[in-house]
């Protein structure tokens, strides 16, 4: 059932016009996230720079007394939306209680740009951390960001000591029972839009567009998965954990109960929210 918080959150945006609607306007949704970003509250990192990671625009977070780790960060938003601007809280939260250094990288987005730009990002921004910024890498990433996470992944087996995946994006075929009977707050329809802006069909069957077709996902590093009860995309994380398991891959998966697809970003709507931040940040000291 949905929690409280969650069903105050639905009502919130009952308003707002779906990504769907015919001339939605992404330039101003997306204006919009960075001016309701910044008006958000966030902690300070002992060092915060921007940084061009081989030609990929990224932000480097070091805290006190950092690890020799570095977490690659890869946003969500559908591939067409967010960015480090809109990810910085998170971002800073993360580096302070996981103790290590975080990436957060600023690829490339659709329509502008399509499928593999996003994919070709994350590779280049991870290779320049791999060559450049000593220590061990992880990965982390949620919904659309979760999905490049895992496709730079599979695509260099060995590149990463662990993985972080929440809510990952996976499906463009929308085929999991969860789009039916969990979309709350996110309408198929929007996940349908979402990958019609980054891809075409002719790209469902690429394993870098789809990872679940993936004959790679053996090579994965420890993984943990995060998946939100009420959420369409929640079958299709689960059912790639257990394909993640049974490959052989350490691996932890939870379900977060009564949540909505996109809790983890908003600590003051979600108290589940820091909790899973607690989580991440143990799991990333864990294998870091």
């Amino acid at each position: 059932m949905l929690f409280p918080e969650s069903r105050l959150a639905l009502e919130l945006i009952a308003g707002e016009t779906p990504v769907w609607t015919e001339g939605y306007d992404i330039d101003a949704a997306r204006a919009q996230a960075r001016a309701t970003a910044a008006a958000e509250p966030r902690e300070d990192v002992a060092e915060v720079s921007d940084v061009d990671a081989d030609g990929v625009p990224a932000r480097l977070y070091t805290p006190v007394g950092a690890g020799e780790s570095v977490v690659v960060h890869v946003h969500g938003g559908g591939f067409v939306f967010n960015d480090v601007e809109v990810h910085d809280a998170r971002a800073r939260r993360l580096a302070n209680l996981s103790g290590q250094r975080v990436l957060s990288v600023d690829y490339r987005r659709p329509p502008e740009h399509r499928f593999p730009a996003a994919v070709d990002d994350v590779a280049a921004a991870a290779g320049w951390a791999q060559r450049t910024l000593d220590g061990r890498l992880l990965a982390h990433g949620d919904s659309a960001g979760g999905n490049l996470a895992l496709v730079d992944a599979l695509r260099h087996p060995g590149r990463y000591a662990a993985l972080v995946l929440i809510y990952p994006f996976l499906d463009p075929t929308a085929g999991f029972e969860s789009y039916r009977t969990h979309a709350d707050g996110f309408d198929p329809r929007e996940g349908a839009w979402y990958w019609d802006q980054y891809a075409t069909p002719a790209d469902h069957t690429d394993p870098d567009l789809a990872p679940l077709l993936s004959d790679r996902l053996g090579t994965l590093p420890p993984t943990l998965v995060v998946t939100a009860e009420h959420d369409p995309l929640r079958d299709e994380g689960e059912v790639l954990a257990r394909r993640v398991a049974e490959a052989g891959v350490e691996l932890v998966a939870c379900r977060y109960q009564g949540q909505l697809h996109g809790f983890w970003r908003h600590p003051r709507v979600f108290p589940a929210a820091e909790t899973l931040m607690g989580q991440v940040a143990a799991f990333v000291r864990q294998h870091g």
